[in-house]
């Protein structure tokens, strides 16, 4: 369960993501203003702009999964350095990537895992508390302001935008 609640879950939302800059992207050129403003955009004056929001979602989906499966070593590591769309975009491609390598079978005994963090100072949470409780509600977080700082920019993206493609059955 965990697998699907990270893996395919935050692949997806990060797709949403991508494709909502492109959004963006397409409304900067049409309005002929630099996508570096919009990139550079947030929602109040204390907090993260466009930028860091895609960097921490992409920070948020490759560490827990990491994290919870007990490979904190294999994530990829990015320097924070993204200033243009294209850079994000790869960001967001390499960890979409990365989440691919897992399986379902990775995740055995994640539930119980004990995972740390440095600012934790000595507690822990158990795998399902960390991705309950802290990782989906995390990458929720930083997707939807993303997506918030464009549509106060006047970018046009809806709920459909957000949730993307629904899994329907007939």
């Amino acid at each position: 369960m965990l697998y699907d609640l990270t893996v395919v879950q935050f692949s997806k939302m990060l797709n949403n993501l991508s494709a909502i800059l492109v959004k963006g992207e397409g409304f900067a050129e049409a309005k002929k203003i630099e996508m570096s403003v919009l990139l550079n955009s947030r929602l109040a004056p204390d907090q993260f702009n466009l930028t860091r929001q895609v960097q921490i979602a992409c920070d948020t989906a490759k560490l827990a999964v990491a994290r919870l499966t007990g490979q904190e070593d294999s994530a990829p590591k990015h320097e924070d350095n993204e200033t243009t769309l294209a850079e994000l975009q790869a960001r967001i491609a390499s960890v979409v990537d990365y989440l691919a390598t897992f399986t379902a079978e990775d995740f055995t005994g994640a539930e119980t895992r004990k995972i740390t963090h440095r600012r934790w100072e000595d507690k822990y949470l158990t795998g399902r508390d960390f991705a309950l409780e802290h990782a989906i509600p995390n990458i929720y977080f930083h997707v939807t302001t993303a997506y918030a700082i464009l549509r106060h920019n006047g970018v046009e993206v809806g709920k459909k935008d957000y949730l993307g493609a629904m899994p329907f059955k007939s």
